[in-house]
């Protein structure tokens, strides 16, 4: 194993408390946003979507092996790659999502030489190795209709005691199908999901929550600036 599953299961208990700002970052994470080939636009980001605490949670470091499902624009990937370094490798699947040819771009760009594009239909993780993360931010909501189909792959492409993670933004409690149009989710919903296909839940961050944000609003909309209630989930496939 690449990492050390007792450094994630204490990192559990500093995450979840109230005390989340005063999280220790590891200097692979810091050196990895630092990085000075990011874009622009994705270093304006940062201030809102905290990359060194999410990291951190998640329990990446150096020569880790990740799965990572919807990269969008790559915000995360170009993060990922360098945080696990040159040791390390980020598989990034875009599935069906539009913005295929940015990823597939941003997978051939020298400065990010551990990235590798792997292609097929959502529910069909193909990656050529077992991975140690699964990893999925702000996109759950997307795939939720193949919920057990992407679940399962999920699984299947972890190693023994690998980490399932998830962010998304938060819909209203209950909310059902009705919410995906708003770019959200119940993550009540996603829970009974993940669980059900065998994982377990490890931990929950609360350093991107918003209780101001209203949840039955659109996520893209202009105002609302994507400052949204935001759950943070790590989930652990079982040893065994």
């Amino acid at each position: 194993m690449k990492y050390s599953y007792l450094y994630t299961a204490a990192l559990a208990l500093s995450v979840c408390t109230s005390a989340c700002a005063q999280m220790s970052i590891p200097k692979n994470i810091e050196a990895a946003i630092a990085d000075p080939e990011r874009p622009d636009l994705d270093q304006f980001r940062d201030d809102r979507r905290k990359p060194a605490e999410t990291l951190a949670f998640a329990g990446v470091t150096e020569g880790m092996t990740i799965a990572e499902m919807i990269p969008g624009n790559g915000y995360y990937t170009r993060i990922l790659a360098k945080a696990v370094g040159p040791e390390g490798k980020v598989y990034t699947f875009p599935g069906s999502e539009p913005r295929t040819p940015l990823s597939a771009a941003l997978a051939n760009y020298p400065a990010y030489g551990n990235i590798e594009m792997i292609r097929g239909p959502f529910g069909v993780l193909d990656v050529p190795e077992p991975v140690d993360l699964v990893w999925t931010s702000q996109n759950y909501h997307d795939v939720r209709a193949q919920a057990d189909a992407v679940n399962a792959a999920a699984f299947e492409a972890l190693k023994p005691g690998g980490i399932y993670f998830i962010l998304d933004h938060a819909a209203v409690e209950g909310g059902g199908k009705e919410t995906i149009a708003l770019h959200r989710i119940d993550e009540n919903i996603v829970k009974a999901d993940v669980l059900a296909a065998g994982f377990v839940l490890e931990a929950e961050g609360d350093f991107l929550r918003n209780p101001a944000d209203d949840r039955t609003r659109q996520v893209m909309e202009r105002d609302l600036n994507r400052k949204t209630d935001q759950f943070v989930l790590r989930f652990r496939k079982p040893d065994q």
